[in-house]
């Protein structure tokens, strides 16, 4: 979306053409993205490294050492087969990953404000380039080293390149010649990556990517930032417990076999068969193809991503904290209702007797004269080219209300701003008219912030206040407006003599998936919180509108001055809070965080960013947003919507879902893998699997833990359950036994065809046929059955999941090719099967997925009476 650029007095520079589309296009080819190098794709044989220092490969290379010094060259030589499948696999694993971590960095490229073809265009930071022309604003961040062309008030936060705290000054000028250097007041030069504290300006940019001065040092910027989660780290708690029980039991099969039976070597790879039976190597692939795909799917949701440990904090949150407007309604403000005073001589009448006009959007009759002065210095409050969608609409009501284009001064020349202070939320601007010796100020505000600069009686101020009160009770935003005509530009604007002009009050209109939404998060257990700075009546009929259940409400001002302890309850129980400060919000936060509630908060101001990293998840608004606040979040909003962020909590909580369901199914698997490595040896039986065999088991567990369970959708009551408890374990106590449950019964279904196929006679290697080509089925079966925890197996197996029809189908074909086809079913020691062994086979698969069945269903069942998802 672009808007014209014209010449105005507001700025020196006059018509600003800027590059155009063909020159901004080849100088990119010139000099490149505005970016910093960023870690380079992993190539193939950096992949191949990275399996080749896993200590599963270590293992299968001791195997490989093992079978030559046997003498045995084809299992040697179907080892290394194995190797080349496994790196296949982790090729493709890494490239879905990285093309995910790539959209993601794309995304969270900063934006920049530029002008391209004579017009006003926002782009991606990293498109900027040589001889652009960049607007800055407050909160900002600078997207690349520049000469400023005009400022106004501009002053800029340098410390990431000085390591000075406070900001300094920028002046407009020319290139001095000698090298830029940061810091100092009053330099024409801005440099990439500083923040932009207050003012404005537009800089001509000189340098950009590794060439500017935060290029030169190489520090590594906007890129997507990795901590090690909670989750995290009790996965690496659980690897390495994992990694001892295996090592230990592997040391001591080893020995046992080594001491009862003479054989050193098949001792040694019995004990490597067990090891890489239970080796946890899936787990870190789990969180890790988990959590990049989860990011990329939650972009889907229009919601960006910053630091990946807030993916499982969605899960959690219990309060979710919004900013009413462009979050709960749509931001598209129109001007409903007008007030003047009266001509009536007492100041009171005057206010008591004002009159009101009602406007129309869709019928543009012309506006009385009456209210014309109001509409004219509540223009000149604003900026000339104005992005607030209050001052557009003010534009629009000039445009389609016929009010006279003379009230709009368009010789008017802005010589001071006076900007909103949270002292005192009053938006001033100074002008000089060329008609006029003296400055004439506008001036809109909070309507008591208003006519404490217009120093009017108490009596007047609660007359007023009565008519805010009947505005703001039906919705309406309402400004208060006054102007000035002065000889001097004093620094405060409490010194100017305001006169009242009268109140506007807009109309913000409530999204329509917002009452859906909300009540979505009631059924989630998640308590909606709304913020604002309106009126108390204008943030309650909101919130009714918004759908939020009717609690206390409470006034900011009045809120803050409470004993902690009732700050703290008053903050937990009420669900609208009117008359708010960005730095009020913070309080709110901890206060919240004091009563053990897992908060998410919205923001998009500079005053906004202490709150959202205080928050367990901090939201920021990507469209109106400024850098600083969307550094301080966890996530971005790509699109500043709530329902937005509703998906999101709802794929958070899916995506953990998943990760626990992905885990527990490799629990369960290695489970029958552990006992069938061990108790045939331990019974004097021989043994059942060797190398090759897990390494076939592993090109489905792979495949299945982090593909089949990352692709599977929520469950039905996903949004039904209370939020998770945000320390509770990943494997509860539920989780864990029901895993291994299904493992122990697998398990004993196939050690009991081993059993059965060697005491009726069968060879060894039919009974090894029967016994693997059963756990394989078993495996099958589990992963079938654990897609969802909520619904019966043939009703998952009718629902969409690619990679599971994939890794299910390829499975058997591979099952069959080695049991059939002759020099595969020799090199990995079975025995052709008949028709009806295999019917068995299939018939016990059915009474394994019976017993799964119905173990899930007691958990499930188990979980629904409790409700809860820990």
């Amino acid at each position: 979306m672009t808007t014209p650029v014209t010449s105005t007095t507001e700025n020196p520079i006059g018509i600003m053409q800027g590059l155009s589309s063909q020159q901004a296009k080849f100088a990119l080819q010139q000099h490149g993205f505005n970016e910093l190098p960023l870690n380079e794709r992993k190539r193939f044989l950096k992949i191949m490294l990275g399996v080749v220092m896993e200590p599963m490969f270590v293992l299968l290379l001791l195997c490989f050492v093992i079978y030559l010094l046997l003498g045995d060259w084809t299992e040697a030589v179907m080892l290394l087969g194995f190797v080349a499948i496994s790196i296949v696999i982790t090729i493709y694993q890494e490239n879905k990953t990285e093309k995910s971590l790539e959209a993601l960095r794309d995304l969270s490229s900063p934006r920049a404000l530029v002008i391209r073809d004579a017009k006003r265009q926002r782009i991606p930071g990293r498109e900027v380039v040589p001889n652009d022309l960049i607007f800055l604003y407050e909160g900002d961040r600078v997207p690349a080293d520049g000469v400023l062309l005009w400022s106004l008030n501009l002053s800029i936060d340098e410390s990431i390149l000085t390591g000075e705290s406070l900001a300094v000054r920028k002046s407009a000028g020319k290139p001095t010649g000698a090298t830029p250097v940061p810091g100092g007041d009053n330099s024409p030069y801005v440099f990439s990556s500083s923040l932009v504290i207050a003012g404005q300006g537009i800089a001509e940019v000189h340098a950009t990517g590794v060439n500017t001065e935060v290029g030169k040092i190489g520090r590594a910027l906007h890129q997507l930032e990795e901590e090690k989660s909670p989750l995290q780290k009790e996965t690496g708690r659980i690897v390495r417990l994992f990694s001892i029980i295996g090592l230990t039991l592997s040391g001591s099969l080893t020995v046992v076999f080594g001491l009862t039976k003479g054989a050193w070597l098949q001792g040694v790879l019995a004990g490597i068969t067990l090891a890489m039976g239970l080796l946890p190597e899936e787990f870190p692939v789990i969180l890790a193809v988990f959590l990049a795909l989860g990011a990329w799917r939650i972009s889907r949701q229009q919601v960006l991503t910053r630091k990946t440990g807030a993916i499982e904090t969605l899960g959690s949150i219990t309060t979710l904290c919004v900013d009413k407007t462009g979050t709960l309604t749509e931001n598209k403000m129109s001007v409903r209702e007008l007030f003047v005073p009266s001509n009536d001589r007492d100041p009171v009448e005057k206010i008591i007797n004002g009159r009101n006009t009602v406007i129309d959007p869709h019928l543009p009759l012309p506006l009385d004269e009456a209210f014309h002065e109001l509409v004219e210095y509540a223009v000149l409050a604003s900026k000339r080219e104005p992005f607030d969608p209050m001052e557009k609409a003010l534009v629009e009501l000039i445009a389609r209300h016929q009010v006279d284009a003379s009230h709009d001064h368009p010789d008017r020349k802005l010589l001071r701003e006076y900007p909103l202070q949270s002292s005192l939320l009053v938006l001033s601007y100074a002008w000089e008219l060329a008609a006029n010796e003296k400055y004439i100020v506008g001036a809109k505000g909070a309507p008591e912030a208003i006519l404490e600069v217009c120093h009017v009686s108490e009596a007047v101020a609660q007359a007023v206040e009565e008519k805010v009160t009947q505005l703001t009770g039906t919705g309406l935003r309402v400004l208060g407006v006054a102007r000035a005509i002065s000889e001097t530009l004093p620094a405060d604007q409490h010194e100017f003599t305001f006169e009242f002009l009268g109140l506007i009050a807009w109309e913000d209109p409530i999204r329509p998936s917002v009452p859906e939404a909300v009540k979505e998060c009631y059924t989630a257990g998640i308590e909606v919180k709304m913020i604002t700075g309106d009126y108390a009546g204008t943030a309650q009929s909101i919130a009714r509108q918004a759908g939020l259940v009717s609690k206390g409400i409470c006034v900011g001002a009045e809120w803050e001055k409470l004993p902690p302890k009732e700050l703290q309850l008053q903050a937990k129980e009420s669900n609208v809070f009117a008359r708010m400060v960005p730095e009020q919000k913070l309080k709110l936060v901890k206060a919240l965080q004091g009563q053990n509630e897992v908060v998410a908060m919205t923001g998009d101001g500079v005053n906004d960013a202490p709150s959202l990293k205080a928050a367990h998840v901090g939201i920021a608004m990507g469209a109106r947003g400024t850098d600083v606040a969307r550094e301080a979040a966890h996530l971005v909003l790509l699109e500043d919507d709530f329902s937005h962020i509703v998906a999101a909590i709802r794929m958070g909580r899916r995506i953990y879902d998943n990760i626990r369901k992905a885990m527990a199914y490799v629990v369960a698997i290695h489970v029958p893998i552990a006992g069938l490595s061990i108790l045939p040896i331990l019974l004097g039986w021989p043994m059942i699997l060797f190398p090759a065999h897990i390494l076939f088991l592993e090109m489905i567990v792979d495949p299945a833990c982090s593909l089949v369970f990352e692709q599977e959708e929520g469950e039905h009551d996903l949004m039904s359950r209370p939020p998770r408890n945000v320390s509770g374990s990943l494997f509860s106590k539920a989780v864990l036994i029901l895993s291994t449950l299904q493992g122990l019964f697998a398990f004993l279904l196939t050690f009991a065809v081993y059993a059965a196929a060697l005491t009726n006679g069968a060879s060894t290697e039919l009974a090894r046929t029967l016994t693997f080509g059963t756990l394989v089925m078993c495996n099958v079966v589990l992963i079938l059955c654990n897609r969802r925890w909520d619904e019966p197996i043939w009703q998952t197996m009718r629902e969409e999941n690619k990679a599971s029809f994939w890794v299910v189908t390829c499975t058997l074909v591979m099952l069959l090719v080695i049991f059939y086809i002759p020099w595969l079913t020799s090199l990995f020691q079975f025995e052709a099967l008949q028709w009806w062994q295999f019917m068995v086979m299939m018939l016990i698969a059915l009474l394994a997925a019976t017993g799964f069945e119905l173990m899930k269903y007691i958990f499930y069942k188990r979980r629904s009476t409790k409700l809860s998802g820990t």
